[in-house]
């Protein structure tokens, strides 16, 4: 099996490197400047421990993971719309070769992130093709992702890690792990899938917002009574304060949600926190935020593209639903904005990513103003449901 998946690497590898030079762009509404990027990922060394998460662009060194990262689903997902846009079958064989790497994940019932690493993945993979191997691994991996439900709390927990903060954690970002679910369903028939993805989408909903509609990153349940026991964060500048890519991660998680029931009071969280987020007082001109809206070194801190990309995205869904064009204008501005010099990995840096000036995790002084996987992914989504449009 080893020798089979080597030679397999071997052709592909030398495939690519034949065609390099004859690299077309295919898709003539794509910027020429990201188009030019893609060739960036096609190139990048394959290595199943390997994939790239983000990168250091003044010493060029790339920070690499393996498939149990709640990141590795993003590059092969990258590389899926890629193909979407330029229909470069370059792109598409590569990217089924990056989601080899992540099947495994499938078992693993020590992460909520089951969506980010297969869906991301696996689910671009079907959105190209109809696949009956990447279907039951969406299945098995929903499977295995409510064995984290709990039914007292009516959530999904989020992290097992630090337990002598949290008892049961549910993080903003979970949300995006439900569409996972809602696909299960679909797929095999099953509706306990859609079930526990709505009773964990309604307690969101219930206790982690704001008067003024942001949200928290973090809430802690109590396992005996299925109380609140605490909000506030872990990766925002502190408990009170309004974590960009929390927002982002909120409104994108009840747009989606909408879309698969049709609640309205999806919709209407998503609209109300979409508000706060493109009408803040500290968002800056060019509709890129701040990591998070209340750092008080403002306007001497750091952006995050990614909250951007992630909003752009689910606002021109949103969009579609509500037909306001207050959304689809915002996230053109973005769209627009991130595809400037400013913003895109600079042409002299060789690095396996689109764009640069995202912030990952600012409290640990981690990835701070880098490109990010995760960034590219959300940013290449909002393209292709603006062409859809």
């Amino acid at each position: 099996m080893k020798i089979y998946t080597f030679l397999i690497m071997l052709l592909i590898s030398v495939f690519s490197f034949n065609c390099y030079s004859q690299f077309q762009p295919k898709s003539n509404t794509i910027d020429k400047k990201i188009q030019l990027k893609f060739i960036n990922l096609l190139e990048f060394p394959i290595d199943s421990n390997a994939i790239p998460r983000t990168m250091n662009v003044s010493s060029g060194n790339i920070k690499k993971v393996a498939s149990k990262d709640w990141t590795s689903g993003f590059f092969s997902g990258n590389l899926w719309q890629i193909y979407q846009l330029t229909g470069d079958d370059r792109f598409k064989v590569k990217a089924a070769l990056w989601n080899s790497f992540i099947e495994k994940e499938k078992f693993n019932g020590k992460t909520h992130d089951m969506g980010f690493k297969v869906y991301c993945s696996f689910g671009k993979g079907l959105q190209v093709e109809k696949n009956e191997k990447y279907q039951a691994i969406i299945i098995k991996s929903a499977q295995t992702l409510i064995t984290r439900f709990n039914s007292k709390i009516g959530a999904i927990r989020s992290w097992d890690h630090n337990k002598e903060s949290w008892d049961f954690p549910v993080i903003i970002d979970n949300m995006l792990n439900l569409e996972l679910l809602f696909e299960a369903s679909k797929l095999s028939g099953d509706t306990k899938f859609k079930d526990i993805a709505i009773q964990h989408a309604n307690t969101t909903l219930k206790n982690h917002f704001r008067v003024d509609n942001s949200c928290f990153h973090v809430v802690d349940y109590d396992t005996i009574t299925g109380a609140v026991k605490k909000r506030g964060t872990h990766q925002g500048f502190n408990d009170q304060s309004s974590w960009a890519r929390g927002q982002s991660w909120a409104v994108y998680g009840f747009t989606m949600a909408y879309r698969y029931t049709k609640n309205k009071e999806y919709l209407k969280q998503a609209e109300a926190t979409a508000k706060y987020y493109i009408n803040n007082k500290n968002m800056p001109n060019d509709g890129i935020p701040y990591w998070d809206f209340n750092d008080t070194a403002i306007p001497n801190s750091p952006k995050d593209a990614s909250s951007a990309a992630v909003m752009a995205s689910a606002l021109v869904e949103l969009y579609t639903f509500t037909k306001n064009k207050d959304y689809l204008k915002y996230a053109n501005k973005v769209i627009a904005t991130l595809s400037t010099d400013k913003y895109l990995l600079n042409e002299s840096v060789k690095g396996p990513f689109i764009l640069d000036h995202s912030t990952g995790n600012w409290p640990k002084k981690d990835e701070i103003d880098q490109p990010i996987v995760y960034a590219d992914y959300y940013f290449l989504e909002a393209i292709i449901r603006k062409q859809a449009l």
